[in-house]
């Protein structure tokens, strides 16, 4: 048979072929009245995605560069700062704040779990100036309780601004910013926005906003003041990737016609952000209910599964990596094996951004012949448990 390579990894994602498209015909300077008409209407549409009345910056960066941006924009040398982390992603939290010169204290859960709000409680002090978390660790598939989090910081009075990683969280989760309390919020672009890697974006509360007149880390390219400056007036501060941005309102068009109607034929991006939430959930669901059919253990704990992507752990005595290679030679599929200490010991199968129903009954089906081909040790394997499991949970569950 022939090999169709597909990709369900946690990011790079599947790209929209819309946005493809856009990027092909993105043919425009950068200083013109077209590009700021562009630019101005995609800032516009990711306030929308993200569901905040907040600024939203866009940084032609990966995520990781958002992410320092929130440091060096939030943080002065020596200023007390709270990491939680349970995962490579969080750890890269404690590497950002300690480069630039914070005092850090770690909240940190073994990989496969999430922090208590008491260890949370116990490590607020009155100086904390930021809480740094992700909302979806996808090193794990562990999804962190981002509104129990800003909860406890309002119970506190904490003055700590709260800082989230979204950008595996964002579009496979419901997150309420503006309700929640949430400071800074990140995204990246080759995630649930079904783009290539290049950009990244947060949306910044008032509170962040005038945090930055007060603290003096250096900053230069990734100066959100700066940004916010050039947005105003439909520019970057610099010269920004046109083609993703094209793409993204491509994406941004998509998500938003997934909730058409004939009263509203282009659709509604609000409406459509919950859809597309809702079907990384059910991708999600219908795996797991796979994985444990065949007998396979769950690495995420119940109720704080991720809908951005499935761990699921390789039986004692086995690698991971077998189902990882054996899905890419025999049938195309990537997925990613684990990540630091837990390589080999799990594998992920994700569900953010362009992915289906029609996607996951693919991939199930294929990991079925996988297990069946290399003799990988799932305790209940037969063909088509799995798939019947995802099968009746979609036909019970899905809207």
């Amino acid at each position: 048979m022939i090999r169709k390579t597909r990709l369900f990894t946690p990011g790079p994602t599947p790209l929209l072929p819309a946005a493809q498209f856009a990027m092909a015909a993105a043919d425009i300077h950068h200083r013109t009245p077209e590009f700021r008409a562009m630019y101005t209407r995609v800032l516009s549409q990711l306030k929308e995605f993200v569901g905040t009345k907040n600024d939203v910056i866009i940084l032609s960066s990966s995520g990781s560069g958002a992410m320092e941006a929130a440091v060096s924009n939030l943080t002065s040398p020596g200023d007390r700062v709270l990491v939680l982390t349970a995962g490579k992603f969080g750890e890269r939290w404690t590497g950002i704040t300690k480069a630039f010169g914070c005092h850090v204290d770690v909240v940190s859960a073994p990989y496969g779990s999430t922090f208590s709000l008491d260890e949370v409680k116990a490590n607020l002090h009155l100086e904390t100036r930021a809480v740094f978390v992700q909302a979806t660790e996808s090193s794990t598939g562990v999804r962190h309780d981002i509104e129990a989090i800003a909860n406890l910081l309002k119970q506190e009075k904490s003055e700590a601004l709260l800082i989230v990683d979204g950008i595996t969280g964002l579009g496979t989760s419901h997150l309420d910013m503006d309700g929640w309390g949430i400071d800074v919020l990140i995204g990246g672009s080759q995630k649930a926005v079904m783009i290539p890697p290049g950009l990244s974006y947060l949306a910044v509360s008032a509170r962040a906003w005038d945090r930055m007149e007060a603290t003096y880390n250096p900053r230069y390219y990734f100066d959100l003041r700066k940004e916010r400056k050039n947005a105003a007036k439909g520019e970057s501060a610099y010269t920004p990737s046109v083609a993703l941005i094209a793409a993204l309102g491509a994406a941004l068009n998509y998500i938003a016609a997934q909730a058409a109607t004939p009263e509203k034929p282009e659709g509604d991006l609000a409406a459509g952000r919950v859809k597309l939430v809702d079907n990384a959930i059910t991708c999600a669901a219908m795996t797991r209910a796979a994985a444990t059919a065949l007998g396979l253990k769950l690495f995420a704990p119940e109720g704080y599964e991720a809908a951005a992507a499935t761990a699921i752990v390789a039986p004692e005595g086995s690698d991971s990596g077998t189902l990882v290679k054996g899905l890419k030679s025999q049938f195309g599929a990537i997925v990613t094996d684990g990540q630091g200490e837990m390589k080999g010991q799990l594998f992920r199968i994700a569900h953010i951004g362009f992915f289906d129903y029609m996607d996951t009954i693919a991939i199930l089906g294929a990991l079925e012949q996988v297990i069946h081909k290399t003799k990988f040790p799932a305790p209940n394997f037969t063909f088509g448990k799995g798939l019947i499991a995802a099968q009746t949970f979609f036909a019970e569950h899905a809207k």
